[in-house]
């Protein structure tokens, strides 16, 4: 599959320092990486890198996880408790545009390395960090990961069957979700700076992130004067009968269609009751209305049940998308990976990972005349060692070979 370049130059030119591990920084360094930015991830070289290379697969080789948020970017090892490897750092922020960072809370100002330090010696540069709770918070001090932030942001209470317990969603949203979020706050100091030389502090905690995932929640408490409801299948808004997921043809545990007739068309309705032979009902005041369907959901989704099992959920999507009504195969992980067209279009690309083999994984989803930009593997831990310290400090042979030898590199 060929990819073309535009979108993979968008930063070219921008340097950025990642200090970052697991997945919510790794996240945003990996968005920028793609779009063109020279992304080097600094590791411990005692440590063997960013944990996430060993959350175990393949022995021998770097974690799917580890390579899923870590495409694109460069890999220097560099002993933090060594003085000198303390000041090799000090040198690259002090020729890099964007410094990234989410350590344990205080862990980064202990190194010396906070943002105060780094503002002295570079001025213009902006400064990340991403935390699980906000500067201020009582919980400020507290570590926290994905499930924590969902748990604490409203997501997980709005999550689940209506009377049942809280679920948090199957998509690290905390992690991931909060990585987006810097990542396009980058993007706008650095088109600020570009403008003003300013640079700046950016903060965000994984828990004011989800928060921001959950506006229509908010929305919803808004209008009802209490707390927005758990939705089941459906949404926080409210059901409109039919709407959620129906079991098709197969039984197995994702043979479900979604099925979804909008409050603002009343023609999804009618469009559906001719889909599943139920023309009878057009018109019908029992059912013509949202609010009367409410009245008898139980007797709208038999009807749908009724039609949609014995069809495919393909065929069901299939039937019911064409006839003008949303609808959606309840699709798992193997089938979309196995779906070809996603490679055709770019959305999914093959690499070739030096120590695993191909690896096909998800890419940026947005298209640049046409094609998302092009996926390149995650680095072997201390890969780029050399060309690294060349590049951005201009150390020779000599001056590397010494700082491998005083273990102040890795190897």
């Amino acid at each position: 599959m060929t990819t073309n370049a535009f979108g993979g130059d968008c930063l070219a030119g921008i340097r950025v320092l990642d200090l970052t591990q697991f997945e919510a920084g790794p996240s945003c360094t990996e968005t920028l990486a793609w779009f063109g930015a020279d992304v080097v991830k600094v590791e411990n070289p005692a440590a063997g890198g960013d944990p996430g290379r060993r959350l175990g697969g393949k022995p021998g080789a770097d974690d799917p996880y580890f390579l899923e948020f870590n495409a694109n970017k460069k890999s220097i090892t560099v002993n933090l408790k060594d003085p000198k490897g303390l000041q090799l750092v000090k040198d690259l922020a002090l020729k890099a545009d964007v410094l990234v960072e989410n350590f344990a809370p205080g862990a980064v100002e202990r190194l010396g390395l906070g943002y105060d330090v780094i503002k002295a010696i570079n001025p213009s540069i902006i400064y990340c960090q991403v935390k699980g709770f906000g500067e201020g918070s009582p919980y400020e001090k507290n570590l926290a990961f994905d499930m924590i932030a969902q748990a604490c942001s409203g997501i997980m209470s709005t999550t689940g069957e209506l009377d049942g317990r809280p679920l948090k969603p199957g998509p690290s949203l905390g992690d991931t979700g909060t990585g987006m979020l810097l990542s396009i706050s980058v993007l706008a100091a650095l088109f600020r700076r570009a403008k003003t030389g300013q640079g700046e502090h950016l903060q965000v905690a994984m828990q004011d992130a989800m928060m921001h995932y959950l506006r229509i929640a908010f929305a919803v408490q808004g209008n009802t004067g209490k707390a927005a409801p758990r939705a089941s299948d459906t949404s926080v808004t409210g059901g409109n009968p039919p709407m959620g997921t129906f079991p098709c043809k197969g039984g197995g545990p994702n043979d479900y269609v979604y099925v979804y007739t909008s409050r603002a068309n009343p023609e999804h309705w009618r469009r559906l009751l001719a889909v599943i032979g139920r023309e009878d009902l057009i018109g019908d005041a029992r059912y013509d209305s949202p609010a009367a369907r409410a009245e008898r959901k139980q007797e709208v989704d038999a009807m749908v049940t009724a039609w949609t099992i014995q069809r495919t959920k393909h065929e069901a999507m299939d039937i019911i998308g064409a006839a003008g009504i949303p609808a959606g195969a309840v699709l798992d992980t193997m089938e979309l990976h196995s779906d070809p067209t996603f490679e055709e279009r770019g959305i999914m690309q093959t690499i070739d990972v030096p120590n695993r083999g191909p690896y096909k994984m998800v890419a940026w989803p947005v298209r640049f005349g046409g094609r998302p930009p092009a996926v390149k593997p995650a680095p072997l831990l201390g890969a780029n060692n050399d060309d690294v310290l060349d590049e951005w400090l201009g150390l020779n042979k000599d001056q590397i070979s010494g700082l491998r030898t005083a273990n102040i590199i890795g190897s």
